[in-house]
């Protein structure tokens, strides 16, 4: 009896403790007579149904072709004039270079209000990192699932203010999700370290070379773990960082170096990007980047949006622009016409007051900058998101047996990629966040300047 009171004690301190826990299997949810935008390269399917079983989709079909069976016990959602998506994500975040619990569960709040449900963060505090994936995972806290990388980067780079308040109380270049790797690395134990932070994958930076990135990237692979890359390592070039066979390359201006003769080996001093040549939108240089990066099914994490934002700030402080937005804007298009697939990273995130989370405007770009089409567009940030973090299996579509990761929206986004505001509701993991509940951010969580 006693054991029994106290077993029920816990569970009713576990659901206070975790609000936003997924839902039991035996939860049952049908959201009826939705226009779906699958995921899967297509249009809008008119009046289709998702039954949802706890935090998995059971069924996609016809609304009509719903039985007695189906809707018996379950709770239904009618979506009649909605549109369902994919939920969305963000494939380049930083949530904790300098880590900070109450900014980073406000931005992770408006994330998931936005419709974002998972996002790829390119490496910070690993011990924040995981405790801030464990919480949202969990139900603790709303926000996105969290895909987390482990930092190396030759020795050099570690003297650099970020990589030291990535590592408070401990050295920079000496922890396992941020660590200083040369040609006499041992590489096995050095990959067993970062992966033993429950990292998704190595984020590989700078001061690395071609063959030994190579080397990394056999070792990551071998155990399980994926390889995402700056665009070029100095002194590794653009070339060599696609040859070394990772799975994701950032940065759509560091791809841009390729095009220089030779690119820049070194960051000392501030290489600059080769505008003359890149004033060709099919320069045969980057096209020959680009058709091996798709040979490969490497991915493009173009991350336009930080390039727009750093171009206004250096320019309100006159300030010369490393790269403008029209030059991402251009090479991104190159790559998608050369048949890479690229993904919707932001890299930064919107200003406290705009409600929205960044990555809308990111895919807005895409669509109305590089070239996509809005269901191109979408894809980025969904089963092509999904796949750049290697969770392609559980998110990106909607289909059965994948998590019930989605989103609702007022108005048709393939008819305007500006729609994806028009967010009605979230779902993440079966946990329903309706935008009208959602708090705005104040200024008091985020009493700290972004990441």
């Amino acid at each position: 009896m006693i054991l029994g009171l106290f077993a029920s004690a816990l569970a009713g301190l576990a659901v206070g403790l975790t609000p936003y826990a997924p839902p039991p299997a035996s939860q049952v949810v049908v959201y009826r007579d939705a226009g779906l935008i699958d995921g899967l390269g297509g249009g809008v399917k008119p009046h289709m149904a998702v039954i949802v079983e706890g935090a998995v989709i059971k069924a996609v079909l016809p609304d009509q072709q719903l039985s007695k069976a189906d809707l018996k016990g379950a709770e239904v959602v009618d979506l009649s004039g909605r549109y369902l998506l994919p939920g969305l994500v963000d494939s380049h975040v930083h949530l904790a270079t300098s880590p900070n619990r109450k900014r980073a569960e406000a931005l992770m709040r408006r994330e998931v209000y936005g419709g974002v449900t998972a996002v790829r963060d390119m490496a910070g505090d690993g011990r924040a990192l995981a405790d801030l994936a464990r919480a949202s995972r969990v139900g603790e806290i709303p926000g996105p699932d969290i895909f987390y990388a482990a930092l190396m980067a030759g020795p050099g780079f570690f003297a650099d203010q970020r990589t030291v308040s990535a590592t408070q109380g401990a050295t920079a270049g000496a922890v396992p999700w941020m660590q200083a790797v040369t040609s006499q690395t041992d590489l096995p134990l050095a990959v067993a370290l970062a992966r033993g932070t429950s990292a998704s994958g190595i984020k590989t930076y700078a001061d690395i070379s071609g063959r030994l990135l190579a080397r990394i990237t056999a070792e990551a692979h071998r155990q399980g773990m994926r390889v995402w890359s700056h665009g070029i390592l100095f002194p590794a070039t653009p070339e060599e960082v696609v040859a070394a066979g990772v799975d994701v390359i950032s940065h759509a201006c560091q791809a841009g170096f390729q095009a220089a003769a030779p690119p820049p080996v070194s960051m000392s001093p501030p290489p600059v990007l080769p505008y003359a040549q890149l004033a060709d939108p099919d320069n045969p240089r980057m096209a020959a980047l680009f058709g091996e990066m798709r040979r490969r099914g490497q991915i493009l994490d173009a991350t336009n949006y930080v390039y727009v934002v750093g171009e206004q700030e250096r320019r309100a402080a006159g300030k010369p622009v490393s790269c403008s937005a029209d030059l991402s804007a251009r090479l991104t298009a190159q790559a998608h016409r050369d048949g890479v697939m690229i993904s919707a990273g932001t890299d930064s995130f919107s200003p406290p007051e705009d409600p929205f989370p960044a990555l809308h405007q990111e895919i807005v770009f895409l669509g109305e900058k590089a070239g996509l089409s809005p269901v191109e567009a979408i894809r980025s940030a969904t089963l092509t998101g999904a796949m750049a973090i290697g969770q392609q299996a559980q998110m990106g579509t909607i289909e059965p047996g994948k998590l019930a990761n989605m989103v609702v929206l007022a108005a048709n986004p393939l008819d305007d990629l500006r729609q994806l505001r028009s967010v009605v509701l979230t779902i993440k993991r079966g946990v329903r966040f309706a935008r009208s509940a959602y708090p705005p951010l104040t200024r008091e969580e985020l009493d700290e300047e972004d990441n």
